[in-house]
């Protein structure tokens, strides 16, 4: 049997942070942050398992379950309330979950990664899933560093995945890292995000590029085929090259970047949310999904959109 969606919800916190902010007081422009990255604000605060926790939430009303019809619980994220134990833990009893919860940690392409892993998972050994992505890069980021304080916010996007589809949920999926490109992106325990960002650019562009050619190839897709791309939302000028490349429109694209930021693993399930809310994915669409992040990390995959045939 496959898998398929059948709920999902997204969580901010209530702090804005516009780009006037720090025009104010760090030695930056709206205009130059807008054309530089296509952020015009960010929202800021809360812990990450509380937004996990409002995201799981969320997804779980969207699918009419409660927190006992869950028994895996799989939470992307790059900043765990603490080092141990899992944040996952507290959110599964929050949310009154069943069976199994961890923690995984791909940097902004967790959350591909985790629904992949909970994927397999669900043909093995559980029957529903509640998969979250869930960040504050605003801890870990230096709010006087005007080259990446202006990147980063904060929040958690979340879907429910179920066993029972009529079809594949995954039809092809590229996970990967080159660990090489480590000291371009990282921060150490008790310091801030470092990061040399035309490097960075570069080779996310070509990585982003190279896995979204394997998975259209690996399912025997061209981007024609694509009903809605959902990248990471890094940075507007990536998705650009990104979506030029393999030449998929910027209006088959989930963009929420200029609202939320840079929010690491919560990025493409708040830009899925999104556009599920807004009415932009029917039943049986093929949706493309793919993120880079510190490490580097890389992960794209193919699903079927959809809640036909998911067992209750």
């Amino acid at each position: 049997m496959g898998s398929a969606i059948t709920g999902w919800g997204d969580a901010l916190p209530e702090r804005v942070v516009t780009n006037a902010e720090f025009e104010a007081r760090l030695d930056t422009s709206d205009e130059w942050i807008v054309s530089r990255t296509g952020i015009r604000e960010r929202h800021v605060g809360g812990t990450t398992g509380e937004l996990a926790v409002k995201a799981g939430w969320a997804a779980l009303k969207s699918a009419g379950v409660d927190g006992t019809d869950i028994d895996l619980l799989v939470l992307a994220t790059t900043t765990p309330d603490r080092a141990a134990p899992a944040t996952s833990a507290a959110v599964h009893d929050t949310l009154g979950c069943s069976g199994t919860a961890f923690d995984l940690n791909a940097a902004c392409a967790g959350f591909v990664y985790a629904l992949v892993v909970a994927d397999h998972l669900l043909d093995k050994t559980h029957r529903r899933a509640l998969v979250i992505g869930a960040d504050t890069l605003s801890r870990i980021t230096d709010q006087e560093d005007r080259s990446t304080a202006v990147l980063f916010g904060d929040g958690a996007g979340a879907v429910v995945l179920e066993r029972g589809g009529a079809d594949d949920f995954v039809l092809s999926y590229d996970l990967g890292v080159d660990g090489s490109a480590t000291p371009l992106l990282y921060a150490d325990h008790g310091g801030y995000i470092k990061m040399a960002g035309r490097e960075v650019y570069r080779r996310a562009v070509r990585a982003e590029i190279l896995s979204i050619e394997r998975v259209l190839g690996d399912a025997g897709l061209g981007a024609d085929d694509i009903a809605l791309f959902v990248p990471h939302q890094a940075n507007a000028r990536i998705i650009e090259a990104v979506n030029e490349r393999i030449g998929i429109p910027m209006d088959k694209t989930a963009i929420v970047l200029d609202r939320t930021g840079n929010t690491s693993s919560a990025s493409i399930p708040l830009a899925l949310a999104h556009a599920a809310d807004a009415g932009r994915l029917s039943e049986g669409d093929l949706v493309l999904l793919s993120g880079f992040g510190a490490g580097m990390t890389w992960a794209s995959a193919v699903i079927r959109w959809g809640r036909r045939g998911a067992g209750r």
